[in-house]
C-alpha cells in the first residue's frame, strides 16, 4: 500500500506563490498516475492536475497556466507549484496516486491526508 503525505501549504496573499509536496513512502512515484485535487468548504472536490507513468501532465481550466506539476528526479516526490494565487484556490489540497487510472474523473485508490491552502489579503 502506498502511503502519501503532502506538505507545503499555508497562508498566502493574492498573487502569491507555494509549492506543494507529495511524498510517497518506499514507492517509486513513477509506477503511478499521481493526482492533486483539491475541495474547499461547501464545495465538491475538484480534479487539479494529474502526471502518469510516462510523465505527461493535464490540468484543470481552472489553475492551468498557474499550476505545475512535477516529479523529483528519485521519483519519490511529486510536486505541484501554485503561482499567482487567487482566493478561489483556498482549499485543502489531497495528493493521490493510481496504478490504473490517470482520469480525474475517477476515485484514485491512495490518498494522502491533506493540506491546507488559504489565498487571503
Amino acid at each position: 500500500e502506498v502511503q502519501l503525505v503532502e506538505s507545503g501549504g499555508g497562508l498566502v496573499q493574492p498573487g502569491g506563490s507555494l509549492r506543494l509536496s507529495c511524498v510517497a513512502s518506499s514507492y517509486d512515484t513513477s509506477r503511478y498516475c499521481i493526482f492533486w485535487f483539491r475541495q474547499a468548504p461547501g464545495s465538491e472536490r475538484e480534479g487539479v492536475a494529474t502526471i502518469d507513468m510516462l510523465g505527461s501532465r493535464t490540468y484543470s481550466d481552472s489553475v492551468k497556466g498557474r499550476f505545475t506539476i512535477s516529479r523529483d528526479s528519485d521519483r519519490f516526490i511529486v510536486y505541484l507549484a501554485m503561482n499567482d494565487l487567487k482566493p478561489e484556490d483556498t482549499a485543502t489540497y489531497y495528493c493521490a496516486a493510481d496504478l490504473w487510472t490517470c482520469d480525474m474523473a475517477n476515485d484514485p485508490k491512495f490518498w494522502g491526508q491533506g493540506t491546507q491552502v488559504t489565498v487571503s489579503p
